[in-house]
């Protein structure tokens, strides 16, 4: 079932007031939803929610997707935040763009690319998909740090994570681009690592900076 993106953001709205703020049902107008007769329309036909004297009640269908529709925008929050630091106003209505894209799939592959993530950068709970249950359950967390890797392993760069551009330049000087093989060399007292034909140390704040998909 594909919904409207203005029917996403009221199911997420709907299931954060029921499951965070312990309301049971809702009242369209406090929620200004009184313009938003056709997505509401919508959720009701798909049998999302219920419309009972006047008030909104989530079904049980409705929670799952509105569970799946918080944990998108959640991890999109993630993306943007920690990952392309983007972290104002416009980054923001980024997410809320980018939240309706992570169909089903690419909200999983994110979410292994943000080391499945607990929370959302204000502390909110992130809803748990099934990749994190399964990662949890085998041990393998996805991408980690560089300075969770042992001597002798190898990695693919997932990305970098540094508010600092004359880190990110040195870095990217040295090869640590996203996709490019790392192999990690020696892990004490600095970090020595392989990118190509090339070896580099770097220090543990650096190291902590670069998050790598073990191989």
């Amino acid at each position: 079932m594909k919904l409207s993106e203005k029917a996403e953001d009221i199911i997420e709205r709907l299931w954060i007031e029921v499951e965070e703020e312990g309301g049971a049902f809702l009242d369209p107008e406090t929620m200004g939803l009184a313009a938003e007769a056709e997505s509401v329309r919508e959720l009701t036909s798909n049998a999302l929610i219920e419309l009972r004297n006047g008030m909104l009640y989530i079904r049980p269908e409705g929670r799952e997707v509105g569970r799946m529709t918080v944990r998108r925008h959640r991890l999109a929050e993630r993306l943007m935040m920690d990952v392309l630091n983007l972290r104002d106003e416009t980054g923001q209505q980024k997410v809320c763009q980018f939240e309706h894209l992570l169909t089903e799939g690419v909200d999983t592959k994110i979410c292994t690319m943000l080391n499945h993530p607990t929370t959302c950068p204000h502390g909110k709970p992130i809803p748990p998909g099934e990749c994190c249950l399964e990662a949890r359950r085998s041990g393998d967390l996805g991408v980690v740090p560089l300075t969770e890797c042992k001597s002798g392993q190898e990695g693919e760069i997932a990305y970098i994570q540094t508010d600092d551009s004359k880190k990110m330049q040195k870095l990217m000087a040295m090869g640590v681009l996203p996709g490019n093989r790392i192999l990690l060399t020696q892990a004490f007292p600095s970090y020595i690592f392989k990118v190509g034909f090339s070896e580099f140390a770097i220090d543990t704040a650096l190291a902590r900076e670069i998050f790598v998909r073990k191989l």
